[in-house]
């Protein structure tokens, strides 16, 4: 199949905060059996359905990743931010039918406990895990985290998430 000029996948990305200001990351199983790529660690993302709101499919991708249902909106970027897939994984990613991702964005903050992240049995069990690992990060690191070329992407969602990545009290208190 012959990929698609111009044409990107949709697609929601989620930032998970801490009560501490902290972001989750999740290593890909991707690479070597034990999904040490370098670059592999990412935050949630994935495709929206046919239908589906940008809020359902965020909380959809947040699920069957994480097995994260306790959460509290905190806002999203307003544009829709693309990446193009290098030219070499571009004809298998998706069967070469997108050229890249547009992604919407959505920022919430994490409310349960950490025994609730399941990476290993996300959705209860029902979906396939995509991560090996996982971890709360500082959100000015995760952009060094990602791969080359998602980096810009990240860029931008560290700087509009940037007043969530401080201690929910102190985030809380800004506001009033």
């Amino acid at each position: 199949m012959e990929k698609a000029a111009g044409v990107y996948r949709p697609c929601v990305g989620i930032a998970l905060f801490n009560r501490d200001g902290l972001v989750f990351v999740g290593r890909r199983k991707v690479g070597t059996p034990d999904g040490t790529l370098r670059h592999s660690w990412q935050m949630p993302q994935g495709g929206i359905d046919e239908g589906e709101s940008v809020d359902a499919a965020g909380r959809r991708e947040l699920f069957e990743e994480t097995n994260v249902r306790s959460i509290a909106p905190l806002g999203e970027i307003e544009d829709w931010l693309t990446y193009d897939i290098p030219t070499p994984l571009a004809g298998l990613a998706w069967k070469g039918r997108y050229v890249g991702q547009r992604q919407k964005w959505l920022a919430f903050r994490f409310i349960g406990k950490d025994d609730e992240i399941d990476v290993e049995r996300p959705a209860g069990g029902e979906h396939k895990p995509e991560f090996g690992a996982w971890r709360w990060e500082r959100l000015e690191r995760v952009p060094k985290l990602i791969v080359p070329f998602k980096r810009d992407v990240y860029k931008k969602v560290a700087e509009a998430f940037a007043p969530f990545a401080r201690p929910a009290a102190k985030a809380s208190r800004r506001r009033s």
